[in-house]
Parts: structure tokens; C-alpha cells; sequence
């Protein structure tokens, strides 16, 4: 047998012994760490092929995406990295956390993972983020599926202003993550991030010990998530408007109409910005952190927009 054949049998092989499923266990064992500049960023990789960058919601982090990540990792290299001052990705003290710098960081991440373009994924917040890559980055992005996020002027959206106010007053992890770990069932209740889940009875302790647990291990991840919580009361994406206008990927919306912060109209006008725009698709009883809830709809969509049939 020749040496590259023999390779390659060997990588299908290791390939095939792939976990079909993806749980918080094969987080912690596969989660790894690039030490970059601003921070010690915790990520996983699963699969092969052209790069999938998946950007998760607020406060949430990669696991997020675990049941996308199953699905897609025939066809893409999936990466799914925690955002600094969320999960267990960990910013250097006294570095500045903002969307921006969000951008800042996943550049230097696919450098050091030697990816030059990516497709995007994302939900929330990093559906903010993803749209300031765009405009940064135009170039390294091939298209992009967004699900609930900010949108324009809807950044922030009113509903999350009074996080907004909480962090200002240093004290959005106190008020908000630290009784929900205290107490799993108001954490599964409407005035806790259940409120954002479709089903959020299924949220399991163990999950939302991964969402939760990494946010108050130092006083400095407490104090970083609250300047965080901050700079996202701060409105940046009118100001890309022409950039998003002028960038000629392909582009999808998938949008869940359940969702009280961001409204199925926001994705419209994405529809009319974006050029290359392959329109909305809209999801009844679907909240917004429906994407970790209904992964085989994000599959779907992400074979579809990539053009695998």
C-alpha cells in the first residue's frame, strides 16, 4: 500500500471513531487553549473540511453549538470558541472587552489556527460579532447564518437594557448569574435564561453548571463579564451599515419568532441590506437560543447555504 494511501485510511478511520454525539464531558475533554495576546482562548475543533466559525449568544459559550458541531462535521472544520469574559475563556487582566475586540480576537485565533476564510454561525450577541467581522474583515468571511441577534438599530435591543444598568453598577453577575446557580429551577424559569429557551424545563443542571460555573471563578472573570455586559449597551452596528451593503457573500437568516429581544423584522432588513442574501426563514414556537434546541434546523440551513445537497 502506498504511504499516502495508507494515511489516508488511517485519518478515515480515526475520523469514523468520531463521537456521533457531543456532550459536556466531550467538551471538557477535547476543549483547548491558544494563548494569544488578549487572552488564554478556550475552543473546540470537530470535523473536516473548509472552516465553520461558530459564534455563540450571551452568556452563553461553544457548547452552545454541540449539536450543530455533530451534524456538520462531515462537511466543515467546525470550530466553536468561548468568547473572552464567557466560558472558559480566560482575558488578560485590564484587557478591553468589547465586540471590537471580540473581532480582534477570533483573527488572531484563525491565524494561529492557520484558517484564512470562514464560514460564520451565529446566535445572540455573536451574531453582533459576526456582522462587525464582516465589516472588518470582508475578505475572510464566505458567508454567514444568523440566527436572533442584534440587528441596526436594534443594538441593544430595549429588553436588555436593564443588564445594561446592572453592569454599570457592577453588579450583573451578582444579581443575575450567581442566583441562578444557586438555584437551578429559577435559572429554568421565565426570570431566569430560561426565558430565552424554547423548551427551557430540558435545560439540565450540568449544562447550565458549564454556562454558568465559569463566569464568577475570580473576582476578575466577575469584573470582566460585568464591563462586557456594558459594552454591549452600546450601539456599533449602524455605523457598518455600508460596509454590510457592500460585502457580496452569501448570506442566510433563520430567525424564531418566540423571541421577545429581536424581532423577525430586524432579520428582514438583513434580507434587504445584504446583497447576497438567500433570504428569512422564519421559526414558529422557536426562542432565542433555539439554535442549541433544534440543531438538525441549523444543519439544514448550513448545508443548504454552503451548497451541499
Amino acid at each position: 500500500m502506498r504511504r499516502r494511501t495508507f494515511l489516508g485510511t488511517l485519518a478515515a478511520r480515526s475520523f469514523a471513531k468520531q463521537p456521533a454525539r457531543i456532550d459536556a464531558e466531550w467538551y471538557r475533554r477535547s476543549r483547548r487553549f491558544a494563548s494569544l495576546p488578549a487572552a488564554e482562548v478556550a475552543y473546540v475543533e470537530h470535523g473536516r473540511g473548509p472552516a465553520a466559525l461558530f459564534l455563540h449568544g450571551f452568556p452563553l459559550n461553544g457548547l452552545q453549538w454541540r449539536g450543530a458541531l455533530e451534524r456538520l462535521r462531515p462537511y466543515r472544520r467546525c470550530i466553536a470558541p468561548d468568547l473572552m469574559s464567557l466560558g472558559f475563556t480566560q482575558a488578560r487582566e485590564g484587557q478591553d472587552i468589547t465586540p471590537d475586540t471580540q473581532v480582534s480576537m477570533l483573527v488572531s485565533l484563525l491565524d494561529r489556527l492557520r484558517v484564512d476564510t470562514v464560514d460564520l454561525v451565529a446566535n445572540d450577541s455573536g451574531g453582533l460579532v459576526a456582522q462587525l467581522f464582516i465589516a472588518r474583515h470582508p475578505a475572510r468571511v464566505r458567508t454567514v447564518l444568523l440566527t436572533n441577534c442584534d440587528v441596526d438599530e436594534n443594538n441593544p435591543p430595549a429588553k436588555f437594557l436593564p443588564a445594561v444598568t446592572l453592569g454599570k453598577n457592577g453588579m450583573f453577575t451578582e444579581r443575575y448569574v450567581v442566583p441562578q446557580l444557586q438555584e437551578k429551577g429559577l435559572a429554568r424559569s421565565a426570570k431566569g435564561i430560561g426565558s430565552a429557551f424554547t423548551d427551557p424545563e430540558r435545560l439540565s443542571d450540568e449544562t447550565l453548571e458549564m454556562y454558568f460555573r465559569p463566569l464568577i471563578a475570580t473576582p476578575l472573570r466577575k469584573a470582566q463579564l460585568d464591563r462586557y455586559t456594558v459594552s454591549l449597551g452600546e450601539n456599533v452596528l449602524v455605523a457598518i451599515r455600508e460596509d454590510l451593503r457592500k460585502w457580496r457573500g452569501s448570506a442566510r437568516m433563520v430567525w424564531g419568532l418566540k423571541d421577545a429581544f429581536f424581532g423577525v423584522e430586524w432579520a428582514e432588513w438583513l434580507d434587504r441590506t445584504l446583497p447576497g442574501s438567500h433570504g428569512v426563514r422564519r421559526v414558529e414556537n422557536a426562542n432565542l437560543f433555539f439554535p442549541e434546541e433544534m440543531p438538525d434546523l441549523i444543519a439544514e440551513e448550513g448545508k443548504a447555504l454552503w451548497g451541499i445537497g
